[in-house]
């Protein structure tokens, strides 16, 4: 393949330009393309706040709390004596909600 020498060769800024053009109708084309999803079908998943749910059963066994737990006055959690921080007015702090 012959080689022209005498034709102005690009610079760096020329580069970086035609890339840009590049990605950008690489962009429309993609964009061209659509996925054809069934709104029933995703929104069958979903979960409204307030639904009645009183039909349904525990899936978690719940223990109550142990001797070396307590309950954060601030945040309601129960952690394990090593989270304590501190009390205040008498009542057990964790670390994170002392932080």
């Amino acid at each position: 393949m012959a080689t022209d020498y005498d034709t102005p060769r690009k610079t760096d800024d020329d580069l970086n330009e035609d890339s840009i053009e590049e990605l950008k109708a690489r962009r429309n084309e993609k964009s061209t393309s659509s996925v054809d999803v069934d709104e029933f079908e995703a929104a069958e998943g979903l979960e409204l706040p307030g639904a009645d749910l009183s039909n349904e059963e525990l899936s978690v066994r719940v223990l109550p709390r142990q001797a070396d737990e307590f309950t954060c006055m601030s945040c309601f959690l129960v952690h394990h004596r090593s989270q304590l921080a501190s009390e205040k007015n008498g009542q057990p702090i964790c670390r994170d909600c002392a932080a």
